[in-house]
């Protein structure tokens, strides 16, 4: 390029040039040449670029636009791809057009352009909490807390979009990348749309078809990546693969969780224990709250010597209750702390809450608090963390404007902050082969094997169901936790919501309620977090299936094979003040999911008495009946409080444990109880291993295929599974099959 894109230097050289004209009346040709550097330099800070793609593992390609800048998404995030597993993955070849993808270098930001088809619909493009469908909006994709729009300012902003048509892209950049999934039309568009007249034709929109899917990167680089499936649920698999694989909790991370008040004590926290005994009601860990730290807002990681005087006691009291300890945290440090000195040549130009904002780009910062969390921490037996505000909202967390010692800028530390603190905690349990389960406040791309969950402060129970749909997309994991409610039905019915998902967690940090804190729904809270227990040989083996293939535990029904919904878009009705451009609506599917491969999930929401269920393909049964409802299509159902409606494909086999309050031990071997449904044969991978330690990656696990097919004279039975020798494999020899549905 000439010029190098600088207009300042294209001016000053055309001056010389002049003056050169000026004293030389016989060099015209000077004059031309001028003329024609004049052009070049107005053109010369627009470069069009070739995207060059290299398949570097099987199904996903990769391209570099423009240069790529150190600090990246999946830099930070740092993970290691599962090869083996994306080799399994069906052979596949490049799923666009290449010459319909653009790339421009714009005054040193990125443009680019990827085309998209009239009936595709777009997944992803962050933890959205109202929409899953994301075609026809403009995402600003920038970590934040959650505000109430699915703007792209959310809790994992992740600047992946997946296509209905089986592909996925993905834009590596730590930036706040603007995406517009299908909303400019170009005057050069390959399929323009048609021009109605608003006076006369019906089929007037406001929001015309646009055939291009336009993204922003304010950065001089940035990596690209094509996933291809062929199916949506193939590129989600391929995205979480080559991030590591999704996160396998151990086991106790999939029990129940009681986070407890602000202050409380260690005698309160044990007392606490002592009363889910009382009542029968299960629990696995514990979560404390601010009021551990001598010091909070800011925070100084050290124990308060009055609430928590024998740290470590207390912490092997909980052990002695089979219960594991989660600390709350903000990583912002406090002057008090013993830290203090240490990393403020470490950190930032700004404080969060009076506290300073460590640089964890820096090895020597990371370093400083792996030693004091060891040790303070993790060598007494703390089990987990709940990071918190790491997320935002602006008026918290440092401003754009805030520096960073490393050089790395506040708008790049906002976007990897979460990521980078998961990835340096979780860091230290591997090293002493524990595995931890927690909760966070904002992630990103690459996160896939944290061992964290999301969570936030908002609270719409409908808005929180639709976030764990969007979840699926992006490779993260959420929680729709429960704080308290206004009825004992919407007690119950969150609490049955929050069973079915990644951690079933009661977050009484503000008011210290308790499960049973409405008596009159005591019973029917007890049975749906008990039914959690009793399907955890399910609901980790599903888990392990995240780990080894990619597949997201809970999952939108717009990644199940068969799932044929088409959304309906209905027209908007015009109204002078509220919508005067008679904007349309789409409909999704955004109330119901899949946990695993057999289990639809339909939760249901205070004030309702029926609801509306979308069946996949195929035959569909009643989890507690073992009842047809219904095949490929829309059914109605009235379920009673005390139960969340659940469906089970076809062929399905759900393996099942004895109710217990406590997720098994090492060691433990239970009575293993294997449900089929429907009138087809089917199998499922059991998996096990010892449930707490790293050891699964070096071989120390199992499957074990349990199955059901038809004998000799056409009755269903269950196959004599081939229990594994050598492995751990803690259920009983002999196995209870229940066949679930009468076959006449």
């Amino acid at each position: 390029m000439i010029c190098g894109g600088n207009m300042s230097k294209c001016i000053r050289r055309r001056r010389v040039l002049t003056f050169t004209e000026n004293n030389h009346k016989h060099m015209q040709p000077f004059r031309t040449f001028t003329l024609f550097l004049f052009i070049i330099c107005q053109f010369s800070a627009v470069a069009q670029t070739k995207l060059l793609w290299q398949e570097l593992y099987p199904g996903i390609w990769k391209a570099a636009a423009g240069k790529p800048e150190k600090i990246s998404l999946l830099s930070t995030a740092g993970a290691k791809p599962q090869l083996q597993a994306l080799a399994k993955l069906p052979k596949t070849t490049f799923p666009l057009d290449k010459a319909a993808i653009d790339l421009k270098v714009i005054d040193h930001k990125i443009y680019l352009r990827f085309p998209l088809d009239e009936e595709e619909q777009l997944f992803g493009l962050g933890l959205n909490f109202q929409t899953v469908n994301q075609r026809g909006r403009i995402m600003e994709l920038h970590v934040d807390h959650y505000g109430g729009e699915d703007n792209g300012r959310t809790h994992a902003p992740v600047p992946f979009y997946v296509s209905s048509k089986g592909y996925g892209v993905l834009i590596d950049a730590a930036r706040y990348i603007t995406v517009y999934a299908g909303t400019g039309v170009r005057t050069n568009a390959a399929h323009p749309p048609v021009v109605y007249d608003r006076n006369t034709d019906k089929q007037w929109d406001a929001q015309p078809y646009s055939d291009a899917v336009e993204i922003l990167v304010p950065a001089e680089g940035a990596n690209i990546y094509i996933f291809a499936g062929p199916t949506p649920m193939q590129v989600v698999q391929r995205y979480n693969l080559m991030n590591g694989g999704g996160y396998l909790p151990p086991k106790w991370g999939l029990g129940f969780t009681q986070r407890v008040p602000t202050l409380y004590s260690q005698d309160d926290i044990l007392k606490e224990a002592t009363s889910f005994e009382a009542h029968n009601f299960p629990l696995d860990f514990i979560g404390v709250e601010p009021g551990w730290h001598s010091s909070s807002y800011p925070c100084t990681f050290e124990w308060d010597k009055t609430r928590f005087p024998d740290p470590k006691g207390f912490l092997e009291a909980l052990a002695k209750k089979g219960l594991s300890a989660n600390l709350w945290f903000n990583p912002y440090v406090s002057p008090k702390a013993s830290l203090y000195p240490k990393i403020k040549p470490l950190s930032g130009s700004h404080t969060v809450w009076n506290g300073i904002v460590s640089d964890f780009t820096l090895p020597q910062t990371r370093a400083l608090f792996k030693d004091h969390f060891m040790k303070t921490h993790l060598e007494i037996g703390v089990g987990g963390y709940k990071v918190d505000e790491v997320d935002g909202y602006d008026f918290w967390v440092w401003p754009d404007v805030a520096t960073f010692p490393s050089g790395t800028s506040a708008e790049q530390m906002r976007q990897v902050y979460g990521n980078m603190v998961q990835n340096m905690t979780g860091s230290w349990f591997k090293a002493i082969n524990k595995r931890t389960y927690g909760l966070v406040r904002a992630s990103n791309a690459g996160s896939s094997n944290f061992p964290y969950v999301i969570y936030n402060d908002y609270y719409s129970h409908k808005d929180f169901i639709t976030a764990l749909v969007n979840s699926s997309f992006i490779g993260v994991l959420w929680t729709p936790e429960v704080r308290a409610s206004k009825s004992a039905e919407e007690w119950v019915r969150r609490m049955q919501s929050v069973c079915f998902s990644p951690m079933a967690m009661l977050n009484a940090w503000a008011d210290g309620t308790k499960p049973w804190s409405f008596p009159e729904v005591e019973q029917a809270v007890n049975e749906v977090a008990s039914l959690r227990m009793q399907l955890l040989p399910y609901l980790y083996s599903t888990f392990a299936q995240y780990h080894f293939e990619g597949k997201p535990p809970f999952r939108a029904m717009n990644l199940v094979e068969g799932f044929g919904y088409k959304p309906p878009t209905v027209a908007g009705q015009l109204d002078a003040t509220a919508n005067p451009y008679a904007m349309s609506v789409k409909k999704d599917i955004k109330d119901q999911y899949m946990m695993g491969d057999f289990i639809l999930v339909a939760p249901m929401f205070a004030g309702e008495t029926s609801r509306e269920v979308y069946l996949p393909q195929g035959k569909w049964y009643d989890f507690y009946t073992g009842e047809l409802v219904g095949e490929n299509q829309k059914i109605n159902i009235t379920p009673a409080l005390d139960k969340i409606p659940l469906f089970v494909k076809d062929g399905g086999i759900i393996p099942m444990i004895p109710t217990r309050r406590q997720a098994p031990k090492v060691g433990d071997i239970l009575p293993l109880e294997v449900r089929h449904y429907g009138s087809a044969a089917g199998s499922f991978q059991l998996y096990d291993d010892d449930g707490i330690s790293f050891d699964y990656e070096k071989g120390a696990h199992s499957f074990t295929r349990l199955a059901v097919a038809k004998n000799s004279v056409g009755a269903l039975q269950g196959e004599l599974p081939t229990l594994p020798t050598g492995k751990p494999f803690g259920y009983a020899k002999e196995i209870k099959w229940v066949f679930m549905t009468k076959t006449k």
